[in-house]
């Protein structure tokens, strides 16, 4: 991330990567990388007006193609391909190098502590305010922590 402390973008040093990766013949660096800079390419071409995407929007992209490399190494590690669960873990390992550092469990459950803590001063205790704490949670905790392993922090501390 040192480029873009320097002012470069991230999809710029994604193309850099690339372009290193190539010059390297990094076969699983280049296949990841194209891959992310194309699902970057298609969201900025969706919808109505072609546009630049944010570095923010940029994680976000990254984060969902990660989602997809975990879901799919499950699912071939329940199929019983190991060597295509291992291509997908080794994809995510690539991308994993672009995405901001995720929370712990214990970061996770701290953050979601505080927003419950601020829902029942406000008179919201149990499953109701489920819905406030993770409007609450989810902008501060945004591509550092899928919204899954949120989810059930918030559920397992509005039980108590």
């Amino acid at each position: 991330m040192s480029d873009l402390m320097s002012g470069g973008t991230l999809k710029a040093r994604l193309r850099s990567d690339l372009t290193e990766a190539i010059r390297g013949r990094d076969e699983l660096r280049v296949a990841t990388l194209r891959m992310v800079l194309t699902s970057i390419k298609s969201e900025e071409v969706a919808g109505d007006v072609a546009r630049e995407l944010s570095d923010p929007e940029v994680v976000t992209v990254l984060g969902r193609e990660a989602k997809k490399r975990r879901e799919a190494a499950a699912a071939f590690e329940a199929a019983a391909r190991p060597e295509k669960a291992t291509r997908e873990l080794d994809e995510l390992g690539v991308l994993a190098d672009y995405l901001p550092k995720q929370l712990s469990d214990d970061e996770v459950a701290a953050l979601v502590a505080e927003e419950v803590a601020a829902a029942a001063s406000a008179g919201a205790t149990g499953m109701a305010a489920m819905g406030r704490v993770m409007k609450a949670v989810t902008p501060r905790v945004a591509g550092r922590a899928e919204g899954g392993r949120v989810a059930a922090e918030v559920r397992r501390q509005l039980a108590v």
